[in-house]
């Protein structure tokens, strides 16, 4: 296994801008096998996907929610120093782990400043995991309320416009919280689409991953398996798992309902930190299909997605953009069955 296997070209005029309006107009890939060699797929629009399921069927989705984490910030000098929170050390710590630019040219203890709140954060120095930083918050109370005053949703680097409402990177279900970037396949589903769903005998399920580090974090190593994995904060409920063994098929929407369920099963544990690492020649144990959005190359979105449906991935990501889908974040989706038919 080679990085280059997991590479495509991505020209930059594919990478989605702006979402679809309304959320379940984006376009969907349906993957149905290939056949006398010849890859087949449907293409449809998100508010057909009760068109592929069925009753018995078990959806599972990630409510986690984003929190407005990225903090402008200026140094004692006046320079501008931006802060990505990530997570806190504990539930009710004020220092988070974080990503710092320029984190290389900070002193340990060296304090910066929010200069319309003036609120301070102190700057502790490389973390454990030396691709994030600690930061501590200078502040006694509710930290997601201060949050709230004078953060900022973080969108992803390759989003260069504004979008209409930071609701437009939350998804209609979203709970706590919690995560530093969106579940984005999840960002598709409208209320309407949820009530058709569940009208048609398809059962709906919650479960929690805090997206963290690693999705913003490229495959920097030559042998993809030597990547390191950041651990990221799951949790699924018993009841969640009793739906799991009773459901005909589980569909996960996105990849991170994808590693919290993989990861309960592989862990025996309903929660806690997983660096659960979804590659070729996983044992597959709980899901049967995938509703997610298109990748970024050389990352491990791409290698759980070879791990899903083998390099059948390549056919489909061509014809997708041979067909002008929109890519990443804030773009179209595709619908993968692991069980698909791979005909002589």
């Amino acid at each position: 296994m080679k990085l280059s296997d997991f590479d495509y070209e991505l020209p930059l005029d594919r990478i989605a801008q702006i979402p679809s309006e309304p959320r379940d107009a984006a376009r969907l890939l349906v993957d149905c096998g290939r056949s006398a060699g010849s890859l087949r797929v449907e293409h449809r629009q998100v508010h057909h996907l009760p068109d592929y399921l069925r009753a018995g069927d078990l959806l599972v989705v990630n409510d986690t929610k984003v929190i407005p984490g990225r903090l402008r910030l200026q140094r004692a000098s006046g320079g501008a120093v931006e802060v990505l929170l990530l997570d806190p050390l504990t539930p009710t710590s004020t220092r988070w782990t974080a990503l710092v630019r320029p984190g290389g040219r900070l002193r340990e203890g060296e304090v910066l400043h929010h200069a319309q709140s003036g609120t301070e954060v102190i700057f502790h120095g490389r973390a454990e995991e030396s691709d994030s930083f600690i930061v501590e918050l200078c502040f006694t109370g509710d930290i997601l309320e201060l949050l709230n005053k004078i953060g900022e949703i973080p969108l992803p680097p390759y989003i260069t416009s504004a979008l209409p409402s930071s609701d437009r990177y939350q998804t209609v279900y979203s709970r706590r919280p919690a995560s530093a970037a969106a579940p984005t396949a999840g960002l598709h589903f409208t209320a309407r689409l949820l009530q058709t769903l569940s009208d048609r005998g398809i059962e709906i399920a919650h479960v929690e991953l805090v997206v963290g580090l690693d999705t913003f974090q490229p495959i920097q190593v030559e042998d993809p398996l030597d990547h390191k994995m950041h651990t990221e904060f799951y949790s699924v409920s018993e009841h969640v798992m009793e739906q799991v063994d009773k459901a005909q098929r589980v569909i996960a929407v996105g990849t991170t309902a994808v590693r919290s369920l993989e990861s309960a099963i592989a862990r025996d544990e309903l929660s806690g930190r997983t660096n659960l690492f979804i590659h070729r020649g996983f044992d597959w144990q709980a899901v049967d299909m995938m509703m997610t959005n298109f990748h970024l190359p050389r990352t491990t979105l791409l290698l759980m997605i070879d791990a899903f449906i083998g390099d059948r991935w390549r056919d489909i990501y061509a014809t997708a953009l041979e067909s002008g889908y929109r890519f990443l974040s804030l773009g179209d989706a595709m619908l993968l069955d692991r069980h698909a038919t791979e005909g002589p």
